[in-house]
């Protein structure tokens, strides 16, 4: 390998060797100093570039691909407060468990703390929200082999790190001195102290599976033979890939209902035994005894209902099944955590011989929580049919949704509306992405242009809140960068809604002036500027209608839903007492009782 200078030789030594190791993608953000490793990203044909302008947005743009690809993403910019505008994406890549690959330029070490311009403390700048962080050394010229060797290790050592247990975010902090641009200097640098044969990687990092050990199945399975009132929870960031599938078997072996969160990847895959609509079942204290045994995968659901239901009755067993052990049990009921891929542990469980038919305690259980779910199927249906309000743009979005459609919800009053409304996909499989692991507002939209982006050609909407939508109203630019369309529903209560869920509501003049907030925008503008269609749907039958032509479209589409937040929390009030009423009336309630009684 030759190269014109020092910065040139380290930058494709190192990126050369990230391809090796399976990066297939990095988000640049434009600077000066990064300038070697642009330009080696920019020379290596098996890596998609993508240059994204401003570094916040980038940062989200970059964690929404992986977090859709579940592969490292690498994520560049230059020195200086730069690197500072990545943290918001990196904290939620951390508390997500996504692999990202953060790489930012930095001045070489003689002017830190010298006043020389953009030049901040870059030294693990993110904390403890990184898995690793590492300072590259200044590039040579005429570098020892073992420099060399250590450069490209370094790139396999950060993709394995990005993918470790659990997944998350990596920083390399590299100093650069000038020339930064491929300029030639007076010697030609050449490494031929650590050249491969037939471009082979240099090093190679693998992990295995982390098999249950027969133990623990055997454990387990006695507990589950023992259960009369199971339940299987999954919670956001479940596995991907053939997790829904195993879940699913499961299900049907043990009797368990399947309590899916809208984003744990197994609610919308039309099978039997999973259960969409325990937010409204529980919301109205339809009398379910409690479960005796619980096993979670992924984290606790979004819904709090549920999370009220299980620390009101806390259950004789909660087994909470993780891969790369962290702790997801923020009430601290869990009594056994099992380290082991959630697929194999599944699985496993399946193919234990013997008790192929769940107990009749279970088996009523189960009847009674598919019975309660489709009471509420059908009251949702008919309940948006008459009135519209927040959460009937999200039904609305799922009735409609055409086949593998991308779904990225806003973290807020969105991702809660999906969960109590969007309890089916009328038989297509959807997958529903958010930000749920801060749970901040911000990066809504980069987080999305970055999903579409690892499915090009698939349908991506994106369904958030007005302020979400301002706070992150130039990643607009992100979708036409990235080519990528996309259908946008803002739905504007002008202000924060979710607010007036909370006791504060009842503080005025304090609340409206600082929690509720009311701004009194409105964004046709912005679809003008950024060159996007707009529609402005005051109704179900508008919405309908430009949601379902949306996807014939050439362009992206704006949909702004103009809603009132105090009506939509009332329309939510009446739409809980109409079930209610129709639990009493199709003696659901009663039965739950009497079969428990009699079942002990």
């Amino acid at each position: 390998m030759t190269a014109v200078n020092p910065n040139a030789l380290w930058a494709q030594a190192f990126v050369e060797e990230l391809a090796c190791a399976g990066l297939r993608h990095v988000v640049i953000a434009p600077g000066s100093r990064s300038t070697p490793l642009v330009f080696a990203f920019a020379g290596q044909p098996e890596i998609h570039v993508y240059s994204q302008i401003d570094e916040r947005g980038a940062g989200f743009f970059a964690l929404g691909l992986a977090n859709a690809l579940q592969q490292p993403v690498a994520l560049l910019c230059t020195s200086g407060t730069a690197a500072a505008e990545f943290y918001p994406a990196i904290v939620e890549a951390h508390y997500s468990a996504v692999p990202l690959i953060v790489l930012t330029a930095d001045r070489a070490h003689e002017l830190r703390e010298s006043g020389a311009n953009q030049t901040v403390d870059q030294i693990k700048l993110y904390g403890d929200h990184v898995n690793w962080f590492y300072e590259v050394a200044l590039p040579e010229d005429q570098p020892p082999a073992i420099a060399l060797r250590n450069l490209r290790t370094l790139a396999h050592r950060a993709y394995a790190a990005a993918m470790g247990q659990p997944k998350g975010a990596v920083h390399l902090n590299f100093p650069f001195r000038k020339p930064l641009e491929p300029t030639p200097i007076s010697r030609v640098v050449v490494d031929d102290t650590s050249a491969r044969a037939n471009d082979t990687s240099f090093v190679t990092i693998s992990r295995g599976i982390m098999q249950p050990a027969a133990r623990q199945i055997e454990q387990v399975n006695e507990v589950i033979r023992g259960a009369k009132r199971g339940l299987i929870l999954c919670g956001p960031r479940c596995p991907r890939g053939d997790f829904p599938d195993a879940i699913h078997r499961l299900s049907l072996k043990t009797g368990f209902p399947v309590l899916a969160d809208a984003l744990s990847g197994v609610r919308y895959r039309n099978f039997a035994n999973v259960i969409g609509g325990f937010e409204t079942i529980l919301g109205i204290n339809a009398a379910l005894q409690p479960p005796d045994t619980i096993i979670q995968f992924g984290a606790l659901p979004t819904s709090q209902s549920l999370e009220n239901y299980l620390t009101g009755h806390p259950p004789d067993n909660w087994i909470q099944v993780t891969e790369d052990g962290r702790w997801q049990d923020p009430n601290f009921l869990t009594n056994e955590q099992v380290w082991a891929d959630p697929v194999s542990f599944a699985d496993m469980l399946t193919k234990v011989p013997g008790d192929p038919v769940p107990n009749t305690s279970q088996q009523a259980w189960l009847s009674n929580w598919r019975a309660s779910d489709d009471l509420v199927n059908r009251e949702t249906t008919g309940f948006v049919n008459e009135h519209w309000f927040d959460g009937a743009v999200l039904q609305r979005v799922t009735t409609f949704a055409p086949e593998n459609m991308r779904l990225m919800v806003g973290s807020s009053l969105p991702v809660r509306h999906l969960d109590q409304f969007g309890l089916n996909a009328d038989g297509v499989t959807l997958n529903a992405y958010a930000n749920r692991g801060a749970s901040g507002i911000d990066g809504t939209l980069a987080s999305a242009a970055g999903v579409g982006a690892a499915f090009p050609g698939q349908p991506l909407v994106v369904v958030l809140g007005d302020l979400s939508f301002y706070h992150d109203l130039n990643s607009l630019l992100t979708f036409i960068r990235a080519r990528v369309k996309v259908t946008i529903v803002v739905v504007n209560n002008d202000g924060g809604g979710i607010f007036r869920r909370l006791p504060v509501s009842q503080f005025e003049p304090i609340f409206t002036e600082l929690f509720l907030t009311p701004h009194g925008l409105h964004f046709e503008a912005a679809a003008r500027l950024f060159g996007m269609d707009y529609v402005l749907a005051k109704n179900q039958t508008e919405f309908d209608a430009a949601f379902s032509g949306g996807f014939e479209n050439q362009n992206s589409l704006i949909i702004e839903v103009p809603t009132v937040s105090d009506r939509d929390l009332l329309l939510r009030k009446q739409f809980l007492e109409k079930v209610k009423a129709q639990f009493h009336e199709a003696r659901l309630t009663e039965l739950q009782e009497d079969t428990y009684d009699e079942l002990g």
